[in-house]
């Protein structure tokens, strides 16, 4: 019988960490801004201990990164941040860094060592060298083909494997990008990703006298002309360039979603399905974990019933840029890439959550205006079946002043008496517990609303073309 594969979320903040378990997550990974791909960490050592306490209580585990490319400005700090990953007792650390790893486990050979995937693992033959120096863990490339970590799968039976399942593709390998580096002078393999891969480019001409001159595209010539690119060695194969009044975005990768092949994954035996997504909200995290909670119990307690069609659109409320397969089925298509925009969109918003209860009462933060009268949806953690509300005013949780709309900001919070609620108080409280997350809904219109029922049938395609 197949060991249950491990759901794993990331925890950018205490906040995030304490939702992801709540919602379903066995584990999380987290990390410090010093030493690791986290620049943007909000988590402070007091936060580790917190949320490291927070998940064992609950028998959930927790990994930290330590897994940036180090100079040897950053060497001097690795004697203390070791010393501080031994008292803290993560479950495990990931490492991208072979001196790192080689420094880590001679200082600290009690520790578990899980290798990045920056460190690119995309064969038998790298895990196997991995396995030899310790690793208990390896994290496979997001460039890994599902057929290929089959074959990794096999080769490799006594070591456990982690793969991607859902959030951001990066167009560098593994992760490993030297456009930041060299456009805005931010390393990403230190953890400060400018991100110039979802930037929009503008296309200029130069002429012969060596004037430049942009190309102004408006409403009157946009359909006119189409821009290709032709590559030296496949002489008639074109490649479109697309742009419009706002420019192109070449580079800009949708991102993954692997809910519809989860079978696969654990169909082969991956021991742990990852979550990309430190920076996102916990609206994220918690939608995300619940979904990916239900599906994967689901598929273990009856695989021939299993439809990920059940479970789509919960992962669909979330603001996306268009989902992909990643590499998942091998070579991506045009499909896999979104040229017309950066954004993210979606028809729902993250209303809020739920910070506390005092005694019958709940305590509220905003993260978006609300409306008298406007539905507000609570994602009860424990099932896909949500509890709706609505309120026609609004009570500020410190002031008590009522107000018939409320705006976000500031930790701006109100409070929902017992009354509100046309349910018991006590089942109420039994299933929206601190850190419960609420959304609204929000459908997009005109050409936004296009793009996102056009992104959706995209990856329709993409789902029916295996």
């Amino acid at each position: 019988m197949l060991q249950k594969a491990e759901l794993l979320l990331p925890a950018g903040s205490l906040t995030k960490l304490k939702t992801a378990i709540l919602y379903g997550a066995d584990a999380v990974y987290a990390g410090t801004p010093d030493m690791c791909l986290r620049a943007q960490s909000k988590m402070t050592m007091e936060d580790l201990q917190e949320g490291i306490a927070f998940a064992h209580e609950r028998g959930k585990k927790i990994y930290l990164t330590l897994n940036l490319f180090m100079h040897n400005r950053d060497v001097e700090k690795l004697p203390t941040f070791v010393d501080t990953l031994r008292q803290l007792k993560p479950d495990g650390v990931l490492i991208a860094d072979p001196g790192v790893f080689m420094y880590v486990k001679e200082h600290a050979p009690e520790l578990n060592l899980f290798v990045s995937t920056q460190a690119n693992i995309c064969s038998s033959l790298a895990v196997k060298f991995w396995q030899q120096q310790g690793a208990k863990l390896c994290v496979l490339g997001r460039e890994v083909t599902f057929e290929e970590m089959k074959q990794i799968r096999k080769d490799s039976p006594d070591i456990l494997l982690e793969c991607f399942m859902h959030g951001a593709m990066c167009m560098s390998y593994s992760g490993r990008c030297l456009i930041s580096n060299y456009l805005a002078d931010r390393s990403a393999n230190q953890g400060k990703c400018a991100h110039c891969c979802r930037w929009h480019y503008k296309l200029h001409l130069r002429l012969k006298d060596g004037t430049i001159k942009e190309l102004v595209i408006d409403e009157n010539n946009k359909d006119s002309f189409e821009f290709l690119l032709e590559e030296e060695f496949r002489p008639g194969e074109y490649y479109e360039v697309v742009e419009d009044e706002h420019g192109g975005y070449i580079l800009n990768s949708k991102d993954m979603c692997l809910l519809p092949r989860l079978p696969d994954l654990l169909n082969i035996g991956m021991d742990s399905l990852k979550v990309e997504g430190r920076n996102k909200t916990e609206y994220y995290a918690g939608i995300v974990a619940r979904t990916y909670r239900k599906a994967i119990d689901d598929w273990y307690n009856n695989p021939q019933e299993w439809d990920y069609t059940k479970y789509m659109g919960e992962l669909e409320t979330l603001q996306n840029r268009g989902y992909c397969l990643g590499f998942h089925d091998g070579k991506l298509t045009n499909i896999s890439q979104n040229y017309e925009y950066t954004r993210t969109l979606g028809d729902w918003l993250f209303a809020g959550s739920i910070v506390e209860w005092q005694g019958d009462d709940a305590i509220f933060e905003l993260r978006n205006y609300i409306n008298s009268g406007e539905e507000i949806e609570f994602l009860a953690p424990n099932s896909l079946e949500n509890i709706k509300l609505r309120l026609s005013e609004f009570e500020d949780a410190d002031s008590g002043e009522i107000t018939p709309r409320v705006s976000a900001g500031q930790s701006k919070k109100i409070r929902i008496r017992p009354t509100a609620w046309n349910l018991d108080i006590a089942e109420i409280k039994q299933r929206l517990p601190q850190y419960t997350i609420a959304r609204k809904f929000a459908p997009l219109e005109g050409e936004n609303g296009q793009m996102l029922a056009h992104k959706k049938s995209e990856y329709n395609q993409l789902i029916e073309n295996k």
